[in-house]
C-alpha cells in the first residue's frame, strides 16, 4: 500500500521503556514483517485486534475546522506501548501494524486558504483520495476475520471504516457515534462533516445512532432531516447531562437496541470529550469516565465490527494528556471485547 508505513522492531525498540519485574504492553504485541499481502499474513495470525493510526488533518482543513489531528497517533502509541502487560490488558491478542501517511497532501493545504473556496475544494479532493485508502486497509483486516482499532485523524476516515467494513461482510453496517456533532453534513465534496452522510447515501451505511448532539451546534435543518429518517436516530447532552430529562445508561441502551441488529462500527469523537484538545475542543461535554462506559458498553458486543478514535488534536503540552486518554479507551474497548 502506498500510504502505509509499517511499525518496526526497531521503532518499538525506540519507544519501549524496560523496567526490571514488569512486564510491559509492548514486549507481548505482534508486528507484521513485511507489506507482502497483507490480508495472507492476517489470516495466519492469532490476533483479533490491529491497530493502526492516521496521520492526516486534511478532512479537518476540508470542514473548516483547526487541524492537528495528525498528531494523535504519534501521542498515541508512546504510551500505549508502555502500559502494563497483564491480565487485563491482553497484549498477546493485538497486532500494531503501523500508520497511514499523507505526507505530500499534507504538505499542500499547508499552501491552502480555507477562506477561499478553491482552495477547500482542493482539499475535498484529496480527502477522496485517503478515503480509498482507508477503506482499502478496514476491508483488508475485516476480511481476514479481525477487528481494526483505528486511531487519529479527522472524522472523514469514518466513511473508509464504514465502507471498508461494508465491503468485506458485503453488506451495509450499522454505526453508532460518540459525538458533539452529527457529521450529517451535505453531500458537497468530502469532509470531516459528512462521512456519515456520504456512507448512508452510498449504500455502505444502514442505520445511524448520533450519542450526545449539541443543540448549539445543531442546525435546525439538520434536526428536521434526522427526525425524517428512520434509520437515524439521535439524543443530545442537554437532555441528558442538563435537563436529566434521560439517564446515559437508559439512552446507551436505546442506541444499542437501534444498531445491534447486524454488525456495528463504533465511532469515537474527542471532541465530545469535556476539555480534550481536539479540532473543536469543548468546555462542556462528557467526562473522561462517561466516554469509557460507553466504550466498554459497546465494546461487549459480539457485532462491534471496528473501533474508531479520532479528532484528538494534542501539542507539545497535551501528548501525553492525549496519549492517555485514547489508550485508556482503546485497552477498554479490548477489555469489554474479550470479556464476552
Amino acid at each position: 500500500m502506498e500510504h502505509l508505513k509499517l511499525f518496526t522492531s526497531s521503532e518499538l525498540k525506540s519507544i519501549l521503556n524496560k523496567r526490571a519485574k514488569e512486564s510491559k504492553f509492548g514486549e507481548h504485541i505482534k508486528l507484521l514483517p513485511d507489506f507482502n499481502d497483507i490480508y495472507e499474513q492476517l489470516l495466519k495470525l492469532d490476533v483479533t485486534y490491529v491497530i493502526f493510526g492516521i496521520k492526516e488533518d486534511v478532512g479537518v482543513f476540508a470542514n473548516y475546522g483547526k487541524t492537528g489531528t495528525y498528531n494523535a497517533w504519534d501521542a498515541v502509541i508512546k504510551i500505549l506501548l508502555n502500559i502494563q502487560s497483564n491480565v487485563h490488558t491482553h497484549p498477546e491478542k493485538v497486532l500494531i501494524l503501523g500508520h497511514l501517511e499523507f505526507e505530500t497532501y499534507q504538505e499542500k493545504i499547508k499552501k491552502l486558504d480555507q477562506t477561499k473556496k478553491k482552495d477547500i475544494q482542493k482539499a475535498r479532493k484529496k480527502v477522496s483520495r485517503i478515503d480509498d485508502s482507508v477503506s482499502f486497509l478496514v476491508s483488508q483486516i475485516v476480511s481476514a476475520g479481525k477487528i481494526p482499532i483505528i486511531i487519529g485523524g479527522g472524522h472523514n476516515n469514518a466513511y473508509g471504516n464504514i465502507k471498508g467494513t461494508a465491503l468485506a461482510l458485503k453488506k451495509p453496517i450499522n454505526a453508532v457515534n460518540f459525538d458533539a456533532h452529527h457529521d450529517f453534513r451535505a453531500e458537497e465534496g468530502r469532509h470531516s462533516g459528512n462521512g456519515f452522510s456520504y456512507a448512508f447515501a452510498e449504500g455502505f451505511l444502514k442505520k445511524y445512532f448520533v450519542f450526545g448532539l449539541h443543540e448549539n451546534y445543531t442546525s435546525d435543518t439538520i434536526f428536521k432531516t434526522l427526525n425524517k429518517l428512520k434509520a437515524i436516530q439521535y439524543n443530545t447532552f442537554e437532555s441528558m447531562m442538563v435537563r436529566q430529562e434521560t439517564s446515559f445508561n437508559a439512552e446507551m441502551e436505546a442506541a444499542l437496541i437501534h444498531i445491534n441488529d447486524k454488525h456495528f462500527g463504533l465511532e469515537i469523537d474527542c471532541d465530545a470529550i469535556q476539555d480534550i484538545p481536539s479540532s473543536a475542543i469543548t468546555p462542556s461535554g462528557f467526562s473522561v469516565n462517561k466516554a469509557r462506559a460507553f466504550v466498554n458498553h459497546f465494546g461487549k458486543q459480539e457485532l462491534v465490527s471496528y473501533l474508531h478514535i479520532c479528532e484528538a488534536a494534542p501539542n507539545e503540552n497535551t501528548e501525553t494528556q492525549v496519549g492517555k486518554l485514547i489508550t485508556y479507551l482503546l485497552t477498554d474497548f479490548i477489555r469489554a471485547h474479550e470479556s464476552r
